[in-house]
């Protein structure tokens, strides 16, 4: 059964059905787990943190206030859980874009 499953896997790879892609550009607003223990640059780190609408208007419009802030002059990031390992340490940071391209709706 197992074969099958790879064989088909590996043939829809081939045809380019069902494939993804990774962006060159992310989108403003787009969320990622990183490996690191930081966020690369362009990213900002999920961490509920309140952050100044006239530096990241463009993050502003997309996320609001829906996770706080005043809506005048800040604006709060949501606050990721953090991903742990079985011993309690933290590996993995979870950061979300802040440059890249504004996501059309259509």
């Amino acid at each position: 059964m197992l074969k099958r499953i790879l064989f088909a896997t590996a043939l829809a790879a081939g045809l380019g059905a069902g494939t993804a892609q990774a962006q060159p550009t992310p989108f403003v607003g787009e969320v990622m787990i990183f490996s690191g223990n930081f966020c690369p640059k362009g990213w900002l780190p999920m961490e509920g943190q309140l952050l100044p609408i006239s530096q990241y208007v463009v993050l502003y419009n997309i996320v609001g206030t829906t996770y706080g802030g005043n809506g005048k002059t800040n604006f709060a990031l949501p606050k990721a859980k953090p991903f742990t390992t079985f011993g309690g340490a933290q590996t993995l940071t979870q950061c979300i874009s802040y440059l890249g391209v504004f996501p059309s709706r259509t």
